[in-house]
């Protein structure tokens, strides 16, 4: 149920979001790419890839990065595809991933934890198709920001789509129980807004 109005929610959204969100996807993702410090022959999933702005900054920089990016809505994906024609895109859930295990160096998520549901099935998932080793690196809203709290109240009265938002120890909790290691975490601001960003290791 939740999916399917995620994934309805942003098949109408998919022909503005760019437009609409553009200084805050930029600033965030931009942030991310930062953070990540790729190398050119790791092999990464973004999930719940959008309209494919994290690919295109990847890719920007490093033009035969193997990328495949995976979303709930065919219409954001579409745009992915226009945009980065030699990354890999599909339609996919997070909680059944479709590839097999120890498939990618590097999975990254943003902005979009806070949809996900079950929560568990999801972690579980993303470190299903790490190598041994391999890194997850999450970057969401964190719940710690009176701003967030407060947006977070808000959209589960008007949004059926959002699930949560967490706090900064309830986020690195939920990862430590599913067996994964935290190897570095920041809580960063954008304007009047609060996010975490966490990278944390499959073992191996």
């Amino acid at each position: 149920m939740v999916e399917s109005t995620v994934r309805s929610q942003y098949d109408r959204l998919a022909p503005i979001y760019d437009r609409r969100w553009r200084g805050y996807v930029s600033r965030t993702l931009t942030f991310l790419c930062r953070w990540m410090t790729l190398a050119s022959d790791e092999t990464v999933l973004d999930v719940a890839c959008g309209t494919g702005e994290l690919a295109r900054l990847i890719l920007a920089i490093s033009p035969h990065q193997a990328i495949t990016g995976i979303d709930l809505s065919e219409k954001m994906l579409q745009q992915a595809r226009r945009k980065c024609p030699t990354a890999e895109f599909k339609a996919a859930s997070v909680t059944a991933l479709p590839f097999g295990n120890a498939t990618f160096d590097r999975v990254v998520s943003a902005n979009a934890f806070h949809y996900f549901e079950p929560v568990d099935r999801a972690i579980t998932e993303m470190s299903r198709v790490l190598k041994p080793s391999g890194q997850l690196v999450i970057l969401d809203w964190c719940r710690d920001d009176w701003l967030c709290q407060l947006c977070d109240w808000g959209l589960k009265l008007i949004d059926p789509a959002h699930r949560q938002c967490y706090t900064q120890a309830e986020f690195h909790a939920l990862l430590q129980q599913q067996g994964l290691a935290i190897t570095a975490h920041r809580r960063v601001r954008f304007g009047w807004w609060g996010l975490m960003i966490v990278t944390c290791t499959t073992p191996g």
